[in-house]
């Protein structure tokens, strides 16, 4: 069965080379992403010998090189797999170009959500992973631009007798637990991060998709000009729903201007092998847990009649 094209992967190349020019008005974001991967790498108490960088824009191949990690960089975006030279290769996440076993460290940041076919990506990574290789990667979740979408919706719905998808659908956090079940990696860990951002305008928000190279690459995103009203309803909704003061700069981690948070789900996951620890099976376990709660009830009875 075929996956159905929810993204246009031409609109998502035109807009990550675009995006090289002003990349630097984000560089903060993509800097505090990295640096969660960062940290849970540091936590990985082991070395890594040959590592994939799948969409890092330069940033995660840095972070990489600094651990002196040798890296092969990939993109959808011939310009920013450029960043990462004098290994980078173009090429989608949706076709890894890569023998079985080639890596044992593959990290994504912020590169995955605009895959059609995310389980099948994610297959294809533990395939490219040695055994006991490690999948990291954080991805953005709803409830991110939740508020912008809704404002879009209202203010086309006022304008019109319709509603076009502009804002791109995110996965779950829960739903990227179940990727990585479903492509079998081992040891899966998925937890949540947020990072607080502010704007001081909805223009300044959209500026930084932008600069991002994250506006809508939706395969049925209108196609026509769009007109500047909607956009001036939008956020006078936004602005209003949130209480933001009206201004025209982006603002981050200042306390003004309104919240529009990145929320994102931090992966893990290992490339199965016989050397990582198996979970005991139905009827193989050696203790009762009342036994044991039993046996701590008691302990602490004793602790409390000593006192």
């Amino acid at each position: 069965m075929n996956t159905p094209a929810i993204f246009d992967h031409h609109a998502i190349r035109l807009r990550r080379d675009r995006a090289v020019a002003k990349q630097a008005l984000v560089g903060p974001i993509l800097e505090a992403a990295t640096a969660i991967l960062s940290d849970r790498l540091d936590d990985v108490a082991r070395s890594f010998t040959a590592a994939l960088d799948i969409g890092g824009r330069g940033a995660v191949s840095q972070m990489l090189a600094e651990r002196h990690i040798p890296t092969l960089s990939m993109d959808i975006s011939a310009r920013q797999a450029a960043l990462s030279a004098p290994y980078g290769v173009c090429a989608s996440p949706e076709c890894l170009p890569f023998a079985p076993e080639s890596f044992d460290l593959v990290v994504a940041c912020l590169s995955l959500h605009w895959v059609n076919d995310l389980p099948g990506t994610f297959m294809q990574i533990r395939r490219s992973l040695r055994p006991d290789g490690l999948f990291l990667a954080c991805i953005p979740i709803l409830p991110t631009l939740r508020p912008l979408r809704t404002a879009l919706e209202r203010a086309e719905l006022a304008l019109s007798d319709g509603v076009s998808p502009r804002v791109s659908p995110l996965p779950t956090q829960q739903g990227c637990v179940q990727l990585l079940q479903r492509a079998g990696f081992a040891l899966p860990v998925v937890d949540s991060e947020r990072l607080d951002l502010r704007y001081r305008s909805t223009s300044a928000l959209l500026a930084d998709l932008r600069a991002a190279g994250e506006t809508s690459a939706l395969v049925e995103r209108p196609r026509r000009f769009t007109s500047r009203m909607l956009f001036a309803a939008a956020a006078a909704e936004l602005e209003a729903e949130l209480e933001g003061p009206h201004a025209t700069t982006r603002d981050i981690g200042n306390p003004e201007g309104f919240p529009m948070p990145l929320h994102m789900a931090v992966l893990s996951g290992w490339a199965p092998a016989p050397t990582q620890p198996q979970p005991l099976q139905p009827g193989q376990f050696q203790h009762d847990l009342r036994d044991v709660l039993s046996d701590a009830k008691t302990d602490d009875e004793g602790a409390d009649h000593s006192d």
